[in-house]
């Protein structure tokens, strides 16, 4: 499914969004490994299916081969971005992370790419 970017684009693992979004649920698995164990079916659980959540839905939009459902599951996304970084937020103000964890930003970066690629599939529908 093209998505208005670069011509090499061959495949999802090729968009940035999907290669930053990857990037991130393999930091918020590491981040919430220092989390306490009474978190485990908590907070941890809930940031690991948000996280993992981010980089699927990118990927399955992609492989539905169709533009309204690719940008359905790009929103999918973006909402599990959102509820992300509000569980980080909660995390940092609990202590479980410091507030200069990078992994914020990088749910801003993620959400920044996520609507580009609907902004871009959008404009291109018109």
């Amino acid at each position: 499914m093209s998505s208005g970017q670069d011509a090499k684009i061959r495949s999802y693992q090729d968009l940035v969004a999907w290669q930053k979004a990857y990037e991130l649920a393999r930091r918020i698995y590491g981040l919430t490994k220092r989390f306490p164990e009474d978190e485990r079916f908590g907070m941890t659980a809930q940031m690991r299916r948000a996280a993992v959540s981010i980089p699927s839905n990118i990927a399955e939009g992609w492989g539905r081969n169709s533009k309204n459902d690719y940008l359905r599951f790009l929103k999918i996304a973006r909402g599990s971005t959102y509820e992300l970084q509000t569980q980080i937020r909660l995390a940092i103000d609990f202590d479980y992370a410091t507030p200069s964890d990078e992994t914020l930003g990088l749910t801003g970066d993620v959400e920044r790419l996520i609507n580009g690629l609907i902004r871009s599939l959008e404009q291109n529908a018109r």
